[in-house]
């Protein structure tokens, strides 16, 4: 870009002297401006900046003295600088006039052109030297302005400290994130702000008294700090420290970024990742108690696989309804249609009605087994095996308890149940965790399951195990020494809301030899059954509908009584003092359980499957 030319006014009612003044200031870069007069003068000024005016002291309507004090008088004239000429004969109270009259110098006509060129070069070179200035100082100022802007809109708050650990910029950002007004941060020493915490105050200062002693560092640090409302957050500090260019004068920048919510995003992911290691292990435990409990009670592989597959195909199901309401909740009428589908029930040979209702995650999952037993057994044996049997399910809410009946009719003849047989136990054995009873009525022309559910366990959804550690937890002895030995005929109690795994647990204990007690699907129950009677073991599920264990685990701990978790948690999912108990890892074999009781024994042994 071209420089604007330097201009001169020069004032003088004799045009030839303006025409001789034009000729000799000549200069590269300046444009000497002519005024015939005072009154023109005034207006020239008028309509543009000057760096220097040649005022002609002889004129008539006004002179050069006259001219100069009007323009001493205005704001926009006052300081250009002015040089008197004169032809008149001059004594010094006429050059003292001139000075007086705000003049920079005083030449007599004829004028020396050299002179008078070097004293305007003089002049031209301050005002390009003022231009210069100027336009740096306006270049720096709007890179300033942005800056400004910049950091007024960004998230992070920028935060200045000069040597003394003052507060010498406060940006929009920092008003933001600690809800404080520069009015009252600006000039604070940095170890009377407020948003400093007690417990990290000294650890923080000392940290920033480091990076200002040492100069020209950068690096990021993590420290908490407290909103103007009382709330603690995290923080991210980004500090760059500079050592002066002129001595020991140092500053500190601080660009806070507040991290709260990626911390609760990395927390609540852990404690995803760690809930959803429990549900799959303890998915793969359920399936695992249904293939063992399957192989055990069918009379052929042929029959293992029909009934193992059925499960499995009822249990995949309800996983992905649960799945379409994001594991909130399953209707009911849409949970009873999609098992029976699976039994391929006629719709001209099922009535159903009843309001539907929402069950949460776990109770759906144990139902819908239910409703595949009830299923195949009025196929394989019921109403179903023939061509003219119905079923009707009926549901109905009578004094905050869902009533649930499934009627068949028309089938072959019953004469009785088998109440030891495994759909009669995985039935009845499937609801007692949510509070729920189950009782058949047999006739011979049918029979009638009434099942019985309280409200409050259809509507509350299944809590979450949470890793911490209890009052007065911390107090108790983490590693006792079991009492006794645990061998054949030693009681052990079964702690497990998870009706299959609790009934593969039993099955293969009392296989070896030992008496099981329980299960227990609920923290009180399994404290009433330890303070019943004496145990020798304990094998104790990491989380029973939701609601942690810790409780049971310490009075286990106070009493003396070895245990063992029984989980797909890991053990850092617990308090600490329990880290070091035995596991037994959801799914198991029955080799994983002999080594688990051999641990609770205190006998180190080799034990193969």
């Amino acid at each position: 870009m071209t420089p604007e030319p330097i201009r001169i006014l020069a004032v003088d009612d004799v045009a030839a002297n303006l025409t001789a003044l034009e000729a000799a200031l000549d200069l590269p870069g300046v444009e000497l401006v002519r005024a015939g007069g005072a009154i023109e003068a005034l207006e020239q000024l008028l309509h543009g900046d000057f760096a220097l005016a040649l005022l002609d002291v002889q004129m008539p309507e006004m002179d050069g003295f006259e001219l100069a004090e009007l323009m001493r008088g205005t704001e926009r004239t006052r300081g250009i600088p002015i040089i008197f000429l004169t032809a008149v004969a001059t004594d010094e109270r006429r050059r003292f006039q001139g000075f007086e009259a705000g003049g920079v110098d005083y030449l007599l006509k004829p004028l020396d052109l050299t002179i008078l060129r070097s004293k305007v070069a003089v002049f031209v070179e301050l005002a390009r030297q003022r231009h210069e200035l100027a336009r740096q100082r306006d270049e720096l100022g709007a890179a300033l302005g942005r800056l400004r802007a910049h950091g007024n809109n960004s998230p992070l708050a920028v935060i200045e400290l000069n040597a003394d650990g003052r507060i010498i910029t406060w940006a929009e950002g920092a008003r933001r994130l600690f809800g404080l007004e520069a009015r009252t941060m600006l000039g604070t020493r940095i170890a009377d702000a407020p948003f400093l915490l007690p417990d990290m105050r000294e650890g923080f200062l000392s940290a920033m008294a480091d990076l200002l002693a040492v100069g020209d560092r950068r690096e990021m640090q993590c420290h908490r700090f407290a909103h103007a409302d009382g709330n603690v957050r995290e923080g991210e500090w980004y500090c760059s420290s500079l050592s002066g260019q002129a001595g020991p004068a140092r500053t500190l920048m601080l660009q806070v970024q507040d991290v709260t919510e990626r911390h609760r995003a990395q927390e609540t992911q852990r404690l995803l990742v760690g809930e959803l290691n429990h549900r799959v292990k303890n998915t793969l435990a359920t399936v695992q108690a249904m293939a063992g409990l399957s192989l055990k009670r069918a009379r052929s592989l042929e029959q293992f696989e029909a009934n193992f597959t059925g499960r499995l195909q009822s249990l995949a199901r309800a996983h992905a309804l649960l799945s379409a309401t994001t594991w909130s909740s399953a209707s009911l009428h849409r949970l009873i249609s999609d098992q029976l589908a699976i039994g391929t029930v006629p719709d001209d040979r099922l009535r159903l009605s009843g309001p539907d209702i929402h069950l949460p995650p776990e109770t759906a999952l144990r139902f819908a087994l239910v409703l595949h037993e009830l299923a195949t057994n009025a196929h394989k044996y019921g109403a179903l095996s023939g061509s003219s049997g119905q079923v009707e399910v009926i549901c109905e809410v009578l004094a905050g308890t869902l009533q649930f009946r499934w009627h068949e009719s028309g089938g072959p003849m019953i004469e009785a149940l088998d109440r030891r047989g495994f759909g009669f136990e995985l039935i009845t054995g499937s609801l007692r965790p949510s509070g729920g009873k189950a009782d058949v009525e047999v006739r011979q022309d049918g029979l009638t399951w009434h099942i019985a559910l309280p409200m409050e366990a259809l509507t509350q959804a299944t809590g979450e195990v949470e890793p911490h550690v209890p009052t007065g937890c911390a107090a108790i002895a983490a590693a006792l020494q079991p009492v006794g030995a645990i061998g054949p005929g030693s009681h052990i109690l079964i702690v497990e809301d998870e009706p299959l795994v609790a009934m593969e647990l039993a099955l293969e204990l009392e296989e070896q030899g030992f008496v099981t007690v329980g299960p227990a699907t609920s923290c009180d129950q399994a404290l009433a059954m330890i303070a019943a009677e004496p145990l020798a073991a304990v094998l104790l599920d990491g989380n029973l509908n939701g609601e942690p264990v810790i409780a049971v685990a310490e009075a286990l701990v106070e009493r003396g009584t070895p245990f063992a978790f029984v989980t797909g948690y890991s053990l850092d999912q617990f308090p600490a003092t329990f880290h070091d108990r035995p596991i037994l890892s959801k799914p198991f074999t029955p080799a994983d359980l002999r080594r688990t009781l051999a641990l609770l024994n205190g006998v180190e042994a080799e034990v193969t499957a």
